[in-house]
């Protein structure tokens, strides 16, 4: 019998939500029973359950099990206590008085409220469109927010200053605040934000496209002389505003930040980023939407050397990756060198965007990333990793089971390219596929499908460095009753295997 190593839980005053790994050796449409108080709750077939209707402020007793033609699992049973009813800080009453008209600027109301909160108390925002610039929590607290809420950052620069220190496509550097600021940021230095929730089933917006437009032109002209030096050297940037849109707000923002929750939320239009977790651990996010379509580097949930870091049950309808998972840029992520580890995907989906893509910025290595049960073929790239040649760093460990995608990518890519290069290329190995789905039809800017590489497999052109153990499993390409040959490219790789793979035609080049 297969173990289900470890129960984890996120509790309000009468909920609890549970979820745990996938056991290895378990394919997809497994049913898991849990029980509370050794009776059976609840039977779901994903590895998350939220159990409603609690005491608060009680323990009880939970564990988890399957027994199946496709496996058996069990768990450890645990104790997990409910938390106690907090005292709602209701922003529209007294003393903050804040007005959910959408037109009237609540930033310092919103912002008392936040540093009256305690421990035993919940910042409450009721129906409403409240009008917001830059906000900072702390730690021990709690912002809920009540369906019908919407917390929307306006899309006027100054509402975003003071700058902060923080980093940006692997790059340390003052941005503009985002509208949820968490911790301080200092590669070196401990945790400074801990043990915050975000919560409920309101929205969480920012100026979107036309805040990023404002801050790239007034960036661009501060930094005029500066890039006019560069000279052909801006070449190695993406786009001429690059450098200038380095500085945009993200949504939500963590520095520092360790036990962070959010959950049940719509994310939407941060000016670049909408969720970025820097020097983080502990960072859980479950049953949020994610809203960036349309907006240059609308990611939507990154963790960039970060630890921890879990995401479940969410979806995303993003302008560029789903999720991106990141470590910093040559020559600066080598020296700090904090990896990204220990990362959970699962039963997420992508509606559309990118896809989950590792890198591009891994120059202080990502290891040990598990994704299981994500439908992430409605995307342009599927599941990506990439690095440039200069960045060094390493990307190993990662095991991608029970899914569908649109493709499966390694490679070099060749943008945002500046930076002093590391003293040897990136290292990408010992990664696992299994019992998976792939399309071979990737969804274009356009909104339209088309044909692409099944498997796409490219190393560094340096000896060492290619392509190296990685695995593929129980994989399926194409889409039922189709009749089409389906590529898979091979290039700089070693110790490549495959197994047991079916499609209407295959074709290896």
């Amino acid at each position: 019998m297969n173990q289900i190593k470890e129960l984890h839980s996120f509790t309000t005053e009468n909920s609890i939500t549970l979820y745990w790994d996938k056991p290895e050796g378990l394919e997809g449409g497994v049913q898991y029973q849990v029980f509370l108080n050794r009776k059976q709750a609840d039977t779901v077939d994903r590895t998350h359950c939220e159990l409603e209707d609690l005491e608060p402020d009680t323990e009880y007793r939970l564990k988890v099990k399957t027994d199946s033609e496709k496996g058996r699992a069990v768990s450890d049973e645990i104790m997990v206590k409910t938390g106690k009813k907090k005292v709602l800080l209701d922003i529209t009453r007294g003393p903050y008085h804040a007005v959910g008209d959408g037109k009237t600027l609540n930033t310092a109301v919103i912002q008392r409220a936040i540093d009256d909160c305690m421990d035993e108390e919940a910042v409450y925002l009721p129906k409403g469109v409240f009008l917001t610039g830059a906000l900072r929590l702390h730690s021990d607290m709690e912002l809920y927010l009540e369906e019908g809420a919407v917390l929307q950052g306006t899309d006027q620069v100054e509402d975003y200053l003071p700058r902060i220190w923080s980093r940006f496509e692997g790059i340390e550097q003052e941005c503009y605040s985002s509208v949820l600021n968490l911790g301080s940021l200092e590669h070196q230095g401990d945790y400074n934000c801990r043990n915050v929730v975000i919560r409920g089933k309101g929205t969480i917006a920012s100026g979107g496209r036309s805040l990023a437009e404002k801050v790239i032109a007034s960036e661009t002209e501060h930094l005029k002389d500066y890039l006019l030096s560069l000279g052909e050297q801006i070449r190695e940037c993406e786009k001429p505003e690059t450098i200038p849109g380095r500085v945009r707000p993200r949504l939500i923002n963590m520095s520092n930040c360790q036990n962070i929750t959010m959950s049940g939320l719509k994310l939407k239009d941060g000016a670049s980023w909408n969720v970025h977790m820097i020097y983080s651990d502990g960072i859980v996010t479950n049953n949020c939407t994610f809203y960036s379509e349309g907006i240059w580097n609308g990611d939507g949930w990154d963790p960039d050397s970060s630890t921890n870091c879990t995401i479940f049950g969410c979806t995303f309808n993003t302008g560029d990756d789903s999720i991106a998972i990141k470590s910093g840029k040559n020559p600066e992520g080598n020296e700090i060198s904090r990896p990204s580890e220990h990362i959970r995907i699962f039963d997420c989906k992508c509606a559309m965007g990118h896809g989950i893509t590792i890198g591009s910025e891994m120059s202080g290595g990502i290891n040990d990333v598990q994704i299981w049960d994500c439908d992430i073929s409605s995307s342009r790239h599927g599941i990506e990793i990439k690095g440039t040649k200069k960045r060094g760093g390493y990307v190993k460990n990662v095991k991608v089971r029970d899914s569908r995608t649109a493709r499966i990518l390694f490679h070099s890519v060749g943008y945002n390219d500046d930076g002093a290069g590391a003293p040897k290329p990136p290292v990408f190995e010992k990664c696992i596929f299994e019992n998976i789905d792939v399309t071979g039809m990737s969804l274009s800017k356009q909104r339209e499908w088309i044909p692409c590489d099944a498997i796409e497999l490219c190393g560094f052109d340096e000896e060492g460095y290619e392509l190296r153990e990685i695995e593929f499993k129980d994989i399926r390409l194409g889409r039922p009753g189709e009749n089409r040959k389906h590529i898979i490219t091979l290039q700089m790789c070693e110790g490549i295997s495959f197994s047991n793979v079916s499609a209407a035609g295959f074709l290896k080049r």
